[in-house]
């Protein structure tokens, strides 16, 4: 794998030309000439999602935390809780979009890096060496979707919590009194159920990138 401090700066330059040419061939053939093929552009996107999934969870907790303070403050402290609280909620819908977008950059690669490979099968004299790289494609092509499936499930489940968070905080931006903040009980422990299933979803997507990336980096099509 190509490995330089200057990748995540080329990578971003590469990207942006891509996307500003329309021309994905391009991007690739520049990435080849860098010895990146497909197959290490898709495991690079994977592992970055995997760690934005990473940091998406975690800030997820940040948030419900907040939540749980300013259920706790007193009445002095409500303004200053308040604040945190919406800023860190902030923070958790753009580590969600930031997720989604890391998902469909994944999607776009592996679809042209299967339509590459099922392609090139043709290309084999051999008939054997033909049939093995094409068990392979299928084996690859089943655990990417078992993956790619379960990250878009965590994924889908970040929005049902965002909205939960998204109602207590514009309510709490006009009713920041005691009387607002002792009924929010039964709303916390909702909150935090929920948020215990989408950091249990979201730990097992991590758990299915890992697997993906470590079968891509051990076989090859």
């Amino acid at each position: 794998m190509f490995a330089s401090p200057c990748r995540p700066y080329i990578a971003a330059l590469l990207l942006l030309l891509a996307t500003t040419a329309g021309c994905r061939s391009a991007y690739y053939k520049t990435w080849e000439k860098l010895g990146w093929q497909k197959r290490d552009i898709l495991v690079d996107r994977v592992q970055d999602a995997r760690d934005e999934q990473e940091a998406a969870k975690k800030q997820f907790q940040t948030t419900l935390e907040r939540f749980i303070e300013i259920t706790q403050a007193d009445v002095g402290e409500l303004e200053s809780r308040y604040r945190r609280l919406n800023s860190e909620f902030k923070r958790s819908e753009s580590r969600a979009e930031a997720v989604r977008e890391r998902i469909d950059s994944i999607e776009t690669v592996a679809a042209d890096l299967f339509k590459e490979w099922r392609n090139e099968l043709s290309q084999y004299e051999s008939a054997e060496l033909r049939r093995s790289s094409e068990q392979k494609l299928r084996d690859t092509q089943r655990r990417y979707d078992e993956f790619i499936d379960a990250m878009k499930r965590a994924a889908a489940k970040m929005e049902p919590v965002l909205a939960a968070f998204r109602d207590q905080v514009l309510y709490l931006k006009h009713n920041l009194n005691a009387a607002a903040i002792a009924a929010l009980e039964t709303t916390t422990a909702n909150l935090e159920s929920d948020v215990a299933t989408l950091i249990k979803d979201m730990e097992s997507s991590i758990a299915e990138a890992n697997a993906f990336i470590q079968e891509m980096q051990q076989t090859r099509g």
